[in-house]
């Protein structure tokens, strides 16, 4: 048996068929716009939560390093127990970083980051070509920083640094280099000693850089 389809009705079938309800329905347009916009909101939102985890562990990490060198700044003070602090209180907001600690101690504020005194004869910035200079460290060498490592002693000024490496907690689907582990600036506390003893001064011994300085 043959159908025959009827020619007359192919206007009104096509206006009230499945083709026609597929075209006026919005569900579709929907699905299709939230399949679109959806990675880009993820990964937005993702690049949001990173950058405010970052700005979060760098601003408990500044004050950490403050309550730090405050405390290693004592008399009783123990540089070891403060750096102890230090990883404890970050451990809730970085808890796979690692960490390097450093102190230099000068006699002043105005020493921070100073050459030891010398005649620069050649005006290039270095010790070199026999020019004298005062071994203020008493190292037996010439120091383009004049500062010793470590906490110092009674009085002297120590510059403590933290430098934290981590992995993000919130990594960032396709941006391979923004899921790498990273490390937070270096944060710096400067801080004096208490003057629980008399302080130890520089000396005065002279020496004589090398000719290659």
């Amino acid at each position: 048996m043959i159908a025959h389809t009827n020619i007359s009705c192919l206007p009104i079938c096509l206006a009230n068929g499945p083709i026609a309800k597929l075209r006026q329905s919005e569900a579709g347009s929907t699905a299709l716009e939230f399949a679109l916009i959806a990675p880009v909101f993820l990964l937005m939102l993702l690049g949001i939560f990173d950058l405010g985890h970052m700005a979060y562990g760098h601003a408990t990490l500044n004050g950490a390093v403050q309550e730090a060198a405050r405390t290693s700044a004592l008399e009783t003070g123990d540089t070891e127990e403060a750096d102890d602090r230090v990883v404890a209180l970050m451990k809730a907001v970085l808890p796979n970083a690692e960490y390097e600690f450093s102190r230099v101690s000068y006699v002043d504020f105005n020493d921070v980051g100073r050459p030891e005194a010398w005649n620069d004869s050649n005006g290039d910035g270095l010790c070199n070509n026999d020019e004298n200079y005062v071994d203020e460290n008493g190292n037996g060498t010439w120091d383009k920083d004049i500062g010793e490592d470590g906490n110092g002693g009674a009085g002297d000024v120590v510059v403590y640094e933290v430098e934290v490496s981590y992995s993000p907690v919130f990594a960032v689907p396709f941006f391979a280099s923004l899921s790498d582990r990273r490390t937070l600036s270096a944060t710096t506390a400067v801080k004096r000693n208490q003057p629980f003893a008399a302080q130890n001064g520089y000396g005065s011994s002279a020496g004589v850089c090398a000719a290659d300085g």
